[in-house]
């Protein structure tokens, strides 16, 4: 009986222990807006980072004027050198701001100017809309001497194991 009353606050205690981390998603911060106008529509673009950097994960909400529903539509992005980026994808609820469409930890992975494109139907018939997105080079080193900074301790630990292991191979032969 003590081991069952034992088990079972041990349960509940992990169960409320660990439901912090639920909550520990912020809402989205919407930092900078723009507007766009899709043919009747009148949409805002929300950024949870601004100036937006190539390769930096942010959020972007898409809010037309009058709400969501009732409406639907896609979104184009098309890449600096005018290569669209992937096929037009259907605007949906942001997953942590379900009152608006939007795109979850997204980040663009080169600098120049992209251009997002907005096709949205609702009551009011069809609309198209562009906005152009000024994307800053990537913050911090380039991306190679990172990675070469990074292995460091890695070829550490592979020359620790080494010299280990030769030294205890040299000990069992005597």
């Amino acid at each position: 009986m003590r081991r069952t009353v034992v088990a079972l606050l041990g349960v509940v205690g992990l169960l409320f222990g660990t439901a912090g981390t639920a909550l520990a998603y912020e809402p989205v911060n919407v930092v900078h807006t723009e507007r766009v106008q899709a043919g009747p529509y009148s949409l805002t673009v929300g950024f949870s980072t601004w100036p937006v950097k190539a390769l930096q994960s942010l959020d972007f909400t898409f809010v037309p004027d009058g709400g969501i529903e009732g409406r639907s539509g896609t979104l184009s992005v098309s890449r600096p050198d005018g290569k669209r980026a992937g096929r037009p994808d259907p605007l949906v609820r942001h997953p942590r701001k379900l009152e608006v469409w939007g795109l979850d930890i997204t980040a663009l992975p080169d600098p120049g100017d992209w251009t997002l494109a907005f096709a949205v139907d609702g009551p009011d018939g069809p609309g198209t809309g562009r906005l152009v997105l000024p994307v800053q080079e990537q913050p911090g080193p380039p991306m190679g001497l990172s990675w070469a900074i990074s292995t460091v301790p890695l070829f550490g630990l592979v020359a620790l194991i080494v010299i280990a292991w030769r030294r205890t191979r040299e000990d069992t032969s005597v």
